[in-house]
């Protein structure tokens, strides 16, 4: 069994080198792409999930967060009563922004002397995150200049302390580079396990090597191989080039990053599968392939800010794969953060991936048998 596998895997390694068009396609594209977000790509947002912790409770501080509350811009998704729970809200990404209001807030107001407040913005994404400070400030201005003179002094500021955390300095690159992982991996990997399989159904090879000792079993694993190894050397490709070119940091685990690469690869071999066993030409499979790739990049939180979909779209985004690896990438990168905070997202992108794989290998059997 495994000799037969380990022929297959040196096959299909052959016909990908053979053409210089596939080393092509396997090296240019992710390197262009990963230009192109990285120089040109920008994004806009509303509705960011938001902490806040009032340390003042009194009128000022209420008024305060309720303004946040009114505006279109935050939703005040938790109320942490501990720092610790603050800055794990920020670490397992539940929140993009963290806002405290000091205790004596409303009486430094009332008092005409500077009032203190504490604002964290997640960096992770800088784009939104730059945007999330303008909407702070101006949200913070209005407040300052609603209260009426003849009770507050007209001039008492608001002293706002800022810090951007996981990317100081606000850089898109360093977003859009993890992201650029995630996406090449699931083209790439798209593409040539589809394609692979319809060909051989295509050209008429498929029936000789049914007529082979082969098992079907040992086909889709011969075929899914090789693709895995591709996927991750683009990984490492655009990987290298990220952090080398771009300067984009790499603050988590190495090891890490390649097991939930691997565990990616289940959703997408899966779905590259499915593809091959619906699809009766090369063509059809290359057109099925971008069916399902472009969709799923608007609904992973790539770009757009999954907070800013409908309902509706919000919760078919639980069905993608990507979006569960957008998260774990990322939090690698960026965050630092290990196992014991990118759990649920691993576990829910595994579970993903068995049920996808099984659903594609029994059609796969079934559409050879």
């Amino acid at each position: 069994m495994l000799e037969r596998i380990y022929r297959l895997v040196i096959k299909e390694f052959i016909h990908f080198f053979r053409q210089k068009r596939t080393v092509f396609f396997l090296i240019v594209p992710p390197v262009v792409q990963l230009l192109l977000f990285g120089y040109v790509a920008t994004t806009d947002v509303n509705h960011v999930s938001t902490a806040l912790r009032d340390l003042d409770q009194t009128y000022e501080s209420r008024e305060l967060a309720r303004q946040f509350e009114a505006s279109r811009y935050f939703d005040i998704a938790y109320r942490p009563t501990s720092p610790g729970e603050l800055t794990d809200l920020l670490d397992r990404g539940r929140v993009l922004c963290a806002i405290q209001i000091n205790p004596h807030f409303g009486r430094d107001l009332r008092q005409g002397r500077p009032a203190e407040i504490q604002v964290i913005v997640d960096g992770t994404d800088s784009n939104t995150g730059l945007i999330a400070l303008g909407y702070i400030n101006g949200i913070l201005g209005g407040f300052s200049r609603g209260f009426s003179p003849s009770v507050y002094t007209a001039s008492a500021p608001i002293d706002v302390r800022t810090r951007v955390w996981y990317n100081p300095g606000l850089r898109s690159r360093n977003y859009y580079v993890p992201g650029v992982i995630a996406t090449i991996v699931m083209l790439t990997c798209l593409i040539l396990t589809s394609m692979s399989v319809v060909r051989e159904r295509e050209i008429g090879t498929m029936e000789q090597l049914m007529v082979t000792p082969i098992r079907p079993l040992e086909l889709m694993v011969g075929k899914t191989i090789p693709v895995a190894a591709v996927g991750y050397f683009d990984m490492a490709l655009v990987t290298v080039v990220g952090t080398l070119w771009f300067g984009a940091p790499i603050k988590g685990s190495i090891g890490l990053l390649l097991i939930s690469t691997g565990v990616y690869l289940l959703s997408v071999l899966g779905i590259g599968l499915f593809i091959s066993t619906v699809s009766k030409t090369q063509q059809q499979a290359l057109m099925a392939t971008f069916l399902f790739f472009m969709p799923a990049i608007l609904l992973s939180g790539f770009a757009f800010p999954i907070e800013s979909m409908p309902l509706f779209f919000q919760y078919i985004t639980y069905a993608s794969p990507l979006r569960y690896f957008l998260i774990i990438v990322r939090g690698i990168f960026l965050k630092g953060v290990g196992v014991e905070t990118l759990w649920p997202d691993m576990l829910a992108l595994l579970l993903l991936g068995i049920g996808i794989l099984s659903l594609s290998a029994f059609r796969f059997r079934k559409r050879l048998a």
